[in-house]
């Protein structure tokens, strides 16, 4: 047989072993992303209540993937401390920012967020605020070009098993000279939980709120850090949460008041304080509650 003709037969192996290996290769890489879609499926839910002093700023983390930061706290810049802490020196991306409402407590911290992280969309109720900061916060929302979404209640985020539902506020509240009660009232829940994100609303929205919005909750932030005129008895006895959240620092104000805390404890709810654990974390699979404090 002749040498060339063997060189040929030869060649021909070689490129289907090499192209076999080849497919092997691509097989492989597809059932490894399967496997690793499957188990970022199976993550569980992962709610931070960032310790940012006073003011409020909560990370979600949905499958281990989609991540949603509502609010920013002051600008202090301890957000950007509590997102090195959680997330990855890599990971600079989040898919959304919604701010509850536009006081200097809330949207403050994120004017930083926005210039170090690229952010998927930011989310708010509409109202703007006069004064120069908030001004100041816009500007740097235009000038890093993220597309600004207004939703107000009725309005709704979802995620595989999870939804985000926005209850409050409607075009009414939206109207109201205290900004608090136009905070942007969000519940997010799937098959076996559900939080509710209350910003800084006052008992006068709680109100509102359980004529129509008549649940039982796994997860309370604590409105208005704990404030007297928020966290009426009313509202907690509707609610019942099994942890509720106060996110607060060093304040004038006397928050949280001794008041709203035995509301909670008559409710029986386990109280979570980020100015005594710091920086909490929930892990929620299935029906547990998993908490870390200070981690």
């Amino acid at each position: 047989m002749p040498k060339d003709f063997i060189g040929k037969i030869w060649l021909k192996q070689k490129n289907k072993i090499v192209l076999t290996l080849i497919l092997l290769v691509i097989l492989d890489i597809l059932v490894f992303w399967q496997i690793k879609n499957l188990v970022s499926l199976n993550k569980p839910l992962e709610i931070y209540f960032l310790k940012v002093g006073q003011g409020d700023s909560e990370l979600i983390k949905l499958s281990g993937k989609v991540k949603i930061l509502i609010d920013g706290g002051p600008a202090n810049n301890q957000i950007l401390e509590n997102l090195n802490q959680i997330l990855s020196p890599f990971d600079r991306y989040l898919d959304l920012v919604i701010l509850s409402h536009p006081q200097s407590d809330h949207f403050g911290g994120l004017i930083e967020v926005f210039k170090r992280y690229r952010v998927g969309a930011f989310i708010y109720n509409g109202r703007d605020n006069p004064i120069p900061a908030f001004k100041e916060f816009k500007k740097v929302i235009a000038e890093n070009k993220i597309q600004t979404i207004v939703l107000i209640g009725g309005d709704r985020i979802r995620y595989q098993d999870n939804q985000f539902n926005f209850l409050l506020p409607d075009l009414s509240l939206l109207q109201e000279k205290e900004l608090n009660d136009t905070t942007l009232v969000g519940e997010l829940k799937n098959s076996n939980f559900k939080a509710l994100f209350t910003g800084d609303i006052s008992s006068k929205i709680e109100k509102k709120l359980v004529t129509f919005y008549h649940s039982t909750i796994d997860v309370l932030k604590v409105s208005h850090h704990g404030s007297k005129f928020s966290s009426s008895p009313e509202f907690l006895n509707a609610l019942r949460p099994k942890v509720a959240v106060i996110e607060v620092g060093k304040n004038s104000y006397g928050h949280p008041t001794k008041d709203v805390l035995e509301r909670l404890k008559a409710v029986g709810a386990k109280i979570l304080r980020t100015d005594e654990e710091g920086l909490v974390k929930l892990l929620i699979d299935g029906q547990k509650i998993r908490i870390f404090q200070n981690f």
